[in-house]
Order: C-alpha cells, then sequence, then structure tokens
C-alpha cells in the first residue's frame, strides 16, 4: 500500500505535466497558424506539443516509478538525454529569431523532424 508522500508526489507529477503542457500551448498557439506557412507551421506546433508531452511523461516515470533519471538514464546516455532535453527547446525559441524569417519552412520542417527524432530517442532510451 502507498504511503502518503508517494500519493502526494504522483499527484503532484501530474499537476506539474498539466501545467508545463498548458503553458507550451498558451505559448505555441497551435490553433492560430501563419497563412503563408500553414503546414509547416501545423506540423512545428504539434510535434513539439507531442515531443513535450512525451518528455514529461518519461520524466514523471523515471523518477516517480523507476526511482530516479540517474537510474534510467546512465553514462553516456544521460548526455544524450540532455541533447534530447535542450535541442527541441532551443527550435521552438529561436523560430522567432529575424535571422530565419526568410528560411522559415525549412527551418520549421527540419524542427519538425528534430522533435519527432528526439521522441523516438527518448522512447528507446527510456525503454532499453
Amino acid at each position: 500500500m502507498a504511503n502518503f508522500n508517494q500519493i502526494l508526489n504522483h499527484v503532484l507529477g501530474i499537476f506539474f505535466i498539466i501545467i508545463i503542457f498548458s503553458g507550451a500551448y498558451a505559448y505555441l498557439k497551435p490553433h492560430r497558424l501563419h497563412k503563408r506557412r500553414l503546414l509547416s507551421t501545423l506540423l512545428l506546433k504539434i510535434s513539439y506539443l507531442f515531443y513535450l508531452l512525451v518528455l514529461c511523461i518519461i520524466v514523471y516515470l523515471s523518477a516517480l516509478v523507476k526511482g530516479g533519471l540517474d537510474k534510467v538514464f546512465f553514462g553516456i546516455e544521460f548526455f544524450a538525454f540532455l541533447i534530447v532535453l535542450f535541442a527541441p527547446n532551443i527550435g521552438i525559441f529561436a523560430r522567432k529569431l529575424n535571422y530565419f524569417s526568410k528560411k522559415r519552412e525549412q527551418y520549421n520542417y527540419f524542427f519538425t523532424m528534430v522533435n519527432l527524432l528526439s521522441t523516438i530517442l527518448l522512447v528507446v532510451m527510456y525503454s532499453v
């Protein structure tokens, strides 16, 4: 039988997943799309939200079910986890820079692939 602290940790973990995902949804506004780059913008936003959901669930399961991130991702996998953690986030925040304004469609497709590959890598690293 689980004690109060374990139940509280699980409830708080789910609560923080909801807060993080809601904040990302509010920031990205996937319901508002660019008129000229409709498909690439939609793919980027949806792939990032899917990546973020998978990331939050894996961090939750690693921390609260399997005993911690250091037990799930150890050695070189931890450094790969850090790259997978930061690369899509940098991509989603850097899209507003003026440098990428003329190449936005290619940028969106590139980071859609980064998001999908990061999601696959997260699932593979967690399951191994």
